[in-house]
């Protein structure tokens, strides 16, 4: 385990023991869970894949997040790392293999076309994308895979490097939500200067100054990433708009469980 997930586990386990208020039933309904990389962790259900995001939307989860890479022959696919052996033990890089290899050695891996035929339209899609689209033969490609979905209600991109979003030309920055890991202030200041859709970030480095600048400006505010549910009652009531959790499944049957469903 990383040292970030091992202090954020830490950190949420301490919160987890904070009395928080139940939240109005309209506040639980309009809460949106999304599932970070899926549903995974189990031994035969993998992160990013088909599998992973089907447990999330099957258990009523809002939205879904996930990565998408290039393979060398121009296939966006739906991986995180830029090397496969982290979670399918096979030691391939995604960039310098060509997508017929990539599928005959893991074939979990989707691409974003087999990622929007299932899940477009009914599930939201947090789509980060982990690199500059420099190539507009790129460029076109991942606009035409998205054209049978609606930016803003279907879609966001998501993207740790705010600059980034000048390669997606085509796409407006209100569609666009910059993820902020420990630097919450400065990616904070470029999501208000660059007019972008939101912030996303751990929910204690996302303080209630800046999510109040934030939502002043019209945009939204996303919190990272409660297990537990206190920490999910002290989002939905500072009125975050997402949440994003490695366990969305657990938060949302803690949610159907309050309102009796």
């Amino acid at each position: 385990m990383s040292l970030q997930h091992l202090l954020m586990r830490t950190v949420d386990g301490l919160w987890s023991l904070a009395p928080q208020k139940r939240p109005s039933d309209e506040a639980l309904r309009q809460c949106r869970i999304v599932s970070h990389r899926g549903e995974h962790g189990a031994a035969d259900i993998r992160e990013n894949t088909l599998a992973a995001f089907r447990c999330a939307r099957d258990a009523g989860v809002w939205g879904i997040e996930c990565d998408i890479r290039w393979t060398r022959d121009d296939i966006p696919v739906i991986c995180h790392d830029a090397n496969t052996a982290r979670v399918f033990g096979q030691e391939l890089c995604v960039a310098t293999t060509d997508f017929h290899q990539l599928r005959e050695n893991i074939p979990e891996i989707p691409t974003l076309a087999e990622l929007i035929a299932e899940f477009g339209g009914n599930t939201h899609l947090m789509l980060e994308v982990k690199e500059p689209l420099t190539e507009p033969f790129r460029r076109e490609r991942l606009k035409h895979a998205l054209l049978p979905l609606m930016g803003g209600k279907d879609y966001h991109f998501l993207s740790l490097t705010p600059e980034l979003f000048t390669t997606l030309d085509w796409v407006p920055a209100e569609h666009c939500i910059a993820v902020s890991e420990v630097n919450a202030g400065g990616i904070g200041k470029a999501v208000l200067e660059q007019g972008l859709g939101g912030h996303a970030g751990h929910y204690l480095l996302i303080h209630g100054a800046l999510k109040r600048r934030h939502q002043d400006a019209g945009q939204l505010v996303g919190a990272g990433f409660p297990s537990s549910r206190a920490v999910l009652f002290r989002e939905i009531n500072r009125g975050s708009d997402w949440i994003f959790s490695n366990h969305a499944v657990r938060l949302q049957r803690i949610i159907d469980a309050e309102l009796g469903r």
